[in-house]
């Protein structure tokens, strides 16, 4: 199920960092001290890697 700019925006820190999920390898994630970032999960020559 997408993520929606709501949820994005309401997310909270915690005490260690966790990611809020999209789809096809785009997730949000967000940091104890309240930054969030986007990154997308991909695979090249069978490396998985990561893009913000």
């Amino acid at each position: 199920m997408p993520l929606t700019d709501m949820e994005a925006r309401a997310a909270k820190p915690r005490e260690k960092e966790y990611k809020l999920t999209d789809v096809q390898g785009l997730y949000l994630l967000i940091k104890p001290n309240g930054s969030k970032r986007w990154y997308l999960k991909y695979r090249f020559a069978g490396k998985e890697s990561r893009i913000a």
